[in-house]
């Protein structure tokens, strides 16, 4: 288990000049949108992108940093998760700001969804597709978010990140290796903004745009449950949904976790889950549709963190009577 207090108390002459917000032991399950999982040793605010790169240069390059953003697409092990985790601030890197006619500027902690609203109000088309999202910016850039048919890479023009030693860098959409859900762009680097390219709109259609992806996420998916979003990736040339309904896996229950009867991509804590839950159904719908279709699914959900002790899961373990 954690213990954050230790950490601060062994890191303070590094940390002393730090201006954000540490929390020791903090709840992850108060952060992702599953409700679940172990705490972060210490979970790390920075007050600005200054803040951000004098923390990264003082902590010592053995102690684990992970970034997270607002947890909607973030399963969290019960272990918990060791050294720093970083989530940006809206006050520090929540803002959006319009660079010319057609391109916007927004913070790695900017939701997506705000994204959207901000290209309708400047009357900047092809960036609808974030209203459909549930997430955040920097999220966004690191797996390539997308929804109905447009992807970030579509429409990214450069990526502002800081290395695990403080170094800034500002990464073209080239460099950033962009694939299907998918950026090869170094782990350890944290977003910090993005600009994006869009194209001059009707505000009107921009809007219709918008309502369109909207419909469409309260028709088919879950959205009002506690989820991470879309489970696994799609196959190459299919639908995981299909797949995992096809093995048999709609409704599927393992203690507190649910496949989604609404949309079978979706897991979903009914109220008591545990990581363990959520991580094993997983597996078990992997399990299961490898045997039925011999189709390994991907997770498109990052699942981060310790496992507790005794509790451990394996790839494609699970329960397949």
């Amino acid at each position: 288990m954690t213990d954050g207090k230790a950490l601060l108390e062994r890191l303070a002459g590094p940390l002393a000049a730090i201006r954000g917000r540490m929390t020791p032991d903090a709840g992850m399950d108060k952060i992702t949108w599953f409700r679940a999982g172990g705490p972060a040793e210490v979970l790390f605010q920075p007050a600005d992108a200054d803040d951000l790169a004098d923390f990264l240069k003082a902590v010592p390059a053995g102690v684990p940093v992970m970034a997270v953003g607002i947890g909607s697409n973030l399963l969290v092990r019960d272990g918990g998760i060791p050294g720093f985790v970083v989530r940006l601030s809206a006050k520090g890197f929540g803002e959006v700001e319009q660079v010319s006619d057609t391109r916007l500027k927004a913070g790695a902690a900017v939701p997506d969804k705000r994204l959207a609203a901000a290209a309708l109000e400047a009357g900047v088309g092809g960036l609808h597709f974030y209203h459909g999202i549930p997430g955040a910016i920097g999220g966004a850039i690191r797996m390539n978010a997308g929804a109905n048919g447009v992807e970030t890479r579509d429409h990214i023009v450069e990526v502002h990140a800081i290395d695990r030693k403080g170094e800034r860098h500002v990464l073209s959409r080239d460099e950033m290796g962009y694939a299907y859900r998918h950026s090869s762009a170094p782990k350890e680097l944290i977003f910090t903004a993005a600009v994006y390219e869009g194209a001059k709109a009707d505000q009107a259609d921009i809007k219709a745009a918008m309502d369109a992806v909207q419909n469409h996420r309260e028709t088919v998916q879950p959205i009002r449950e506690k989820t991470g979003g879309s489970t696994f990736k799609n196959p190459p040339d299919g639908s995981a949904w299909k797949l995992i309904d096809a093995a048999g896996c709609r409704g599927l229950h393992i203690g507190g976790a649910q496949v989604s009867p609404m949309h079978c991509n979706f897991l979903i804590n009914t109220g008591a889950a545990t990581g363990y839950d959520l991580e094993y159904l997983g597996e078990t719908v992997r399990a299961r549709v490898l045997e039925h279709s011999g189709t390994k699914l991907e997770w498109e959900i990052k699942r981060v963190g310790n496992f507790r002790p005794g509790h451990e899961i394996d790839e494609f373990q699970g329960l397949l009577l």
